[in-house]
């Protein structure tokens, strides 16, 4: 199967429409759709993605209203809404 080939799936983050293809990570698809951090720590500093299995907990996010999800851990479904609640996209 070629890349043109794969399934596309789209999902919305922080309210903007995004498309990314089948199988890839709602971590991956907030790098992707320009996300600078998927929280803000109590200090107020932009928190990200660190360890990319789980561990680190920084990359949690709100999908389809469940808060505190692993977006490294979580593949991207079509409809999907993520929720970063941080106001960081393309910052």
């Amino acid at each position: 199967m070629t890349h043109d080939d794969a399934a596309r799936i789209r999902l919305t983050i922080d309210g903007r429409s995004v498309e990314v293809d089948s199988g890839t990570t709602v971590a991956a698809a907030l790098a992707m759709a320009g996300v600078n951090g998927s929280r803000r720590s109590v200090g107020g500093e932009p928190r990200a993605p660190l360890c990319g299995m789980g561990v680190c907990q920084e990359c949690r996010v709100t999908i389809d209203g469940h808060a505190h999800t692993l977006a490294c851990q979580t593949l991207c479904r079509e409809g999907q809404r993520v929720d970063t609640s941080n106001g960081m996209v393309g910052v």
